[in-house]
């Protein structure tokens, strides 16, 4: 683990690279701080006379705060800070630099973690505790911590791991691995090697929970320090009232179950995690059963982004009319097994169609330019429908070829089956 080098931080460099929505975070951070030198740069700012200065910056900082979005093979500057990677740090990094906070549960993995963190931070609100929710689920942590929480529930991305020094997790919670985001890693080890880097951090004081032996076996080959904390699926689970359809699928059961391995060290009573989780609401977009009409039930995905992720909901639903396509991600590997007698029929939207289609050999399907007219077309084949089934957008692939984002996807999912129904 490494030493917190807090002496004298008001007075280092900080060079803050990214101006997104962390980069500013940073920045507001850094002034309220009184640190004095700072020196921020954006990769599309086009001026060369400013970029000449910020690499004389970036040379003679002391901490150069990478916003997690870039990409450091893909930066603009990459040959200076490849020269000055040891200099490169986290907001997250920040936070602990300029706080002693003890509290810090830590969640990543590659599908399931704002869900997780929102039962975590649910779970613990409600016993009541004093908790912060904050990371990759949409709050910059800089700019979101009241510190008077005796917890803060922290969503990490493989990003932010990649680029992390000095942050310490009391409770850290790897919830599953598949290859994903190879157009920022450079290859599958190295987006591997980010999500473990979440307990090379840890003391023999703190926990380490993960549920995949996969994962498990990693753990022990890098001879992690803290406590290993196995998860074991089910075994928890027929303690629990599961009234609430939502966490009835197989995604937010493996969810459920990091989060009670959590509580039973937090000493969190079943009472109170009950009534919790009768009463938990969701996230939008993950798997959100947002309409029912009849017999059809509709559920929004669109956070689905990969096929591992999709799997879950496939897995946990019959009868489905299923919604997928876009940009599909580097190397994602369609594991169909067992898949196809739960699909009556699946739609194909988007740019990409012949890679969708290769991957469907044995399924009904037919193809449409976009979602409006394959949801169109579902409610045709609907009307010849006499049993329950589910209508599910479940993309299996990024946005960006006819979307802002996957929120503005399932927005007007959400939209279009409003107007149809």
């Amino acid at each position: 683990m490494k030493n917190f080098p807090k002496k004298n931080l008001k007075s280092k460099f900080f060079f803050i690279y990214g101006l997104g929505k962390t980069g500013r975070s940073v920045k507001k951070f850094l002034r309220k701080e009184k640190i004095k030198n700072i020196f921020s740069w954006d990769d599309k700012k086009k001026d060369k006379e400013y970029k000449k200065k910020a690499i004389k910056n970036l040379k003679k900082s002391d901490y150069i705060v990478m916003s997690p979005g870039i990409s450091l093979q893909h930066a603009n500057l990459r040959g200076t800070l490849t020269k000055n990677r040891e200099k490169i740090i986290s907001d997250l990094d920040l936070f602990f630099l300029f706080n002693n906070f003890q509290n810090t549960i830590m969640v990543t993995g590659t599908n399931g973690k704002s869900t997780t963190c929102k039962i975590i931070y649910d779970l613990i609100k409600n016993a009541g505790k004093k908790v912060n929710l904050v990371g990759n689920i949409g709050k910059p942590i800089l700019n979101n911590i009241n510190k008077k929480s005796q917890y803060i529930v922290i969503e990490l991305s493989s990003f932010q791991l990649y680029y992390s020094k000095y942050i310490h997790p009391k409770y850290a919670l790897l919830l599953n691995f598949s290859t994903d985001h190879l157009d920022w890693h450079k290859n599958r080890n190295e987006y591997l090697n980010a999500k473990l880097k979440i307990f090379s951090m840890q003391t023999k004081k703190d926990f380490a929970f993960i549920e995949d032996e996969f994962l498990i076996s990693k753990f022990k080959k890098k001879k992690y320090e803290s406590k290993l904390i196995k998860i074991q699926n089910n075994r928890n689970l027929k303690l629990l009232d599961l009234s609430n359809k939502y966490l009835k699928s197989e995604v937010n059961k493996k969810n459920i179950n990091f989060a009670l391995e959590l509580c039973k060290v937090l000493k969190i009573k079943y009472s109170s995690i009950n009534k919790t989780l009768r009463n938990f609401k969701g996230l939008e977009h993950r798997f959100e059963i947002f309409k029912k009409k009849g017999k059809i039930q509709f559920i929004n995905d669109s956070k689905s982004t990969t096929f591992h992720s999709t799997r879950f909901a496939l897995t946990s639903l019959k009868n489905i009319y299923w919604i997928l396509g876009g940009l599909p991600k580097k190397n994602d590997q369609f594991n169909l097994k067992g898949i196809n007698r739960r699909v009556k029929k699946a739609y194909i939207i988007g740019k990409h169609q012949n890679h969708f289609k290769k991957q469907l050999k044995n399924f009904r399907y037919e193809c449409f330019p976009n979602l409006y007219n394959a949801s169109k077309k579902i409610f045709i084949d609907l009307k010849e429908e006499k049993n329950y089934c589910n209508v599910l957008l479940s993309p299996a692939s990024a946005s960006y070829d006819q979307y802002k984002n996957f929120t503005q996807r399932g927005e007007h999912f959400k939209k279009i089956i409003k107007n149809l129904c």
